[in-house]
């Protein structure tokens, strides 16, 4: 027999009066790390409690107990009403998203650990996202947008895996960027392989159709190429991030 709620209250009205400036966490690997990296969490809806404790159990025992203070269990019905694109673990929260000025003093700050991330007019959600998920894997300052795209949209989020809430992550104009040498990858750069990125770097990434804009190209300190076999046109734009972090970590950075 499946666990009854733990809480009696309607995870409804909450997650209605909460969802239009909420950030929606989609499945059991976003609420995880949102709640590792001290998300406020105030609605959390599972169609199967038991499932989903023991899934924690398994792969993340740390958050458990919370879990199983947040999870409402919900009809399967009730839960796919509420999320566009119902995740295979069926579970789902609202987070509160963090103050912008919270975000924008810790991409500002001064000297830095690690480098900031630019990703310049990008237009794959997917491919954000997982850039996202790799910024905080290596212990990056923060990850920030130029143009249009969203990095807080519910795809984004969602191919971060929760990972927003573990760095600073804001859509900022270019002269917004913030402090610091501005490394850009492109195909005429410096080989990347004799070069020290220094900790306090700004590492720009163009679109994935068009590549750097003018306005970041014009601030660039200097550009950088990654290595590539000729007649190969390009990496996808998450494999560049990952190479150039990785290259900075081995060369002297490291995640915290």
């Amino acid at each position: 027999m499946t666990d009854l709620p733990r809480s009696t209250t309607d995870p409804l009205s909450t997650w209605r009066r909460t969802a239009d400036t909420a950030v929606l966490l989609d499945g059991f690997h976003a609420l995880k790390h949102a709640i590792r990296f001290h998300a406020r969490v105030p609605v959390a809806v599972t169609t199967d409690r038991r499932a989903a404790l023991t899934l924690a159990e398994e792969l993340a025992p740390d958050v458990r107990d919370t879990l199983d203070t947040l999870l409402t269990q919900v009809p399967e019905a009730t839960y796919q009403a509420l999320v566009p694109r119902p995740h295979p673990t069926g579970i789902a929260a609202l987070a509160e998203r963090p103050e912008r000025e919270a975000n924008l003093e810790a991409l500002r700050r001064t000297p830095r650990t690690a480098p900031v991330v630019v990703l310049d007019n990008p237009r794959n959600l997917g491919n954000a996202g997982a850039v996202i998920r790799l910024a905080a894997g290596f212990g990056a300052t923060g990850v920030v947008t130029t143009g249009t795209l969203d990095p807080w949209h519910p795809t984004v989020v969602r191919g971060g895996a929760g990972l927003h809430f573990a760095t600073a992550v804001e859509r900022l104009t270019v002269p917004e960027l913030p402090p610091g040498p501005l490394f850009a990858l492109d195909p005429e750069g410096d080989d990347i392989r004799g070069l020290k990125i220094p900790d306090d770097a700004v590492l720009a990434f163009g679109s994935e159709r068009t590549g750097l804009s003018g306005e970041l190209r014009a601030r660039t300190d200097h550009l950088v190429s990654l290595p590539m076999r000729p007649q190969v046109s390009s990496y996808n734009l998450a494999t560049s991030v990952a190479m150039t972090l990785y290259h900075w970590s081995a060369t002297g950075g490291a995640p915290a």
